[in-house]
C-alpha cells in the first residue's frame, strides 16, 4: 500500500512539473495611477482651456452684465417707473435664460471633447502597455482594481509610465 501512494505521488510530482514550469507571467496596471502621473494630461488640460477659453469669457462677460442689472434694479427701483422695472425684469430674465442655455452648451461640449481626449490618451496608455508587456513577456496584464493582492514587482504602471515619458 506504501508503494502505491509514494508511486502515485511521484507520478503527480513528474506531471505537476512541467506544469509549474510553465506558469503564466502576471502583471498589473494601475491605470488611475498612469493618468495621473501622464506629462501629455497637463498638455490636453491646457489645449482644452485654451480651446474654450473664448465662450467661457464671453459667458463670464454676460453673467457680469446681469449682476450689472441687478444693481441697477436694486439701487434704482424707488426711481423707475413701472414700465421701466418690467422691461428691466423682462432683459433680465432674458439674459438669464441665455447664460443658462449658453452655459449648459459650453458645459456639454467640453465634456464631449474632455471624453474624447482621455480617449486618445487611454489609447495611447494601452499601446503602451501592451508594447510593454510583449517586450517582458508577459502573458496577462490586468488591472490593479481587479486584483486583490499583488507584489510590488508585478506592478508595472511605473514602468508604462516612464516608457510615455520618453516617448513624449
Amino acid at each position: 500500500m506504501k508503494k502505491t501512494v509514494t508511486k502515485a505521488l511521484m507520478t503527480l510530482a513528474l506531471i505537476g512539473a512541467p506544469l509549474m514550469a510553465q506558469a503564466e507571467k502576471i502583471a498589473v496596471v494601475d491605470m488611475a495611477a498612469i493618468f495621473e502621473q501622464l506629462p501629455q494630461r497637463e498638455k490636453v488640460a491646457k489645449t482644452l482651456q485654451s480651446e474654450f477659453a473664448d465662450r467661457e469669457a464671453g459667458l463670464k462677460k454676460k453673467q457680469q452684465e446681469l449682476r450689472t442689472m441687478l444693481e441697477t434694479q436694486q439701487r434704482d427701483a424707488a426711481i423707475m417707473s413701472k414700465d421701466q422695472q418690467t422691461e428691466l425684469q423682462r432683459k433680465m430674465e432674458s439674459l438669464r435664460s441665455d447664460i443658462q442655455l449658453k452655459g449648459k452648451a459650453l458645459n456639454e461640449d467640453f465634456r464631449r471633447r474632455s471624453g474624447e481626449e482621455q480617449n486618445k490618451l487611454l489609447k495611447t496608455v494601452l499601446d503602451a502597455v501592451n508594447k510593454l508587456a510583449e517586450k517582458e513577456q508577459f502573458d496577462i496584464v490586468l488591472p490593479r482594481q481587479s486584483v486583490v493582492y499583488v507584489k510590488p514587482t508585478s506592478d508595472i504602471s511605473s514602468k508604462v509610465v516612464e516608457a510615455l515619458t520618453k516617448g513624449n
